[in-house]
């Protein structure tokens, strides 16, 4: 078992993040995500086990007080959690295992896996991160706005992170994170100047 083959992947949400790491599991089969447990709502085509393990805030609570997660968090009115099991089973069985978590989370983790490795997604500007949220068609307007304030508040920590990408063009995209998971050392660093406008 090694820490070392433990990966933090955060973004502000419409990023990419999720629809990237479907591919990399898709290409690499020793890379693993391991599933969050949260207190919101199953949105359309999730199910239980596969996506998150979907459970009630009396639940989610116990297993806070056990001291069951390596991380959690209270995001948009609902709770989101990694369990330390779901991390230990699939290091033991010699996976690459990735957390999707925000910056909070990524706080967490670190404090007991110090050697994990950090990934952060940016989009190519806060305009076309907005842009994409709206054509998902899954949120109200309410609900935007208050993922792009959530949005800003994550990119302001993307110096904490190893390894930062850019989620211009999907394909480029998957082909750098897919270079992050196999030769690391040949990763070169984006240009980062659009965080100014980003963070203002």
């Amino acid at each position: 078992m090694s820490e070392s083959n433990l990966y933090i992947v955060s973004a502000p949400s419409g990023a990419g993040k999720t629809s990237m790491l479907a591919q990399v599991r898709a290409q690499l089969e020793n890379v693993s995500v391991a599933i969050s447990h949260t207190t919101r709502a199953p949105r359309e085509g999730e199910s239980d086990g596969i996506h998150y393990h979907f459970v009630s805030e009396q639940i989610f609570l116990e297993m806070v007080e056990n001291q069951a997660f390596v991380e959690h968090a209270r995001v948009f009115d609902n709770y989101y959690g990694t369990s330390k099991a779901a991390i230990e089973s699939l290091l033991e069985a010699k996976q690459q295992v990735v957390l999707e978590i925000d910056w909070q989370g990524a706080r967490q983790v670190r404090a007991i896996y110090p050697q994990a490795k950090s990934i952060f997604i940016l989009p190519p500007s806060i305009e076309i991160l907005e842009q994409r949220l709206q054509e998902r068609g899954q949120d109200s307007a309410e609900v935007i706005a208050d993922r792009m304030q959530q949005a800003r508040e994550e990119v302001s920590h993307y110096d904490e992170y190893d390894y930062l990408l850019i989620n211009d063009d999907l394909d480029l995209a998957l082909e750098r994170m897919l270079k992050l998971f196999t030769h690391p050392q040949d990763y070169a660093a984006p240009d980062v100047k659009q965080l100014a406008d980003m963070l203002s």
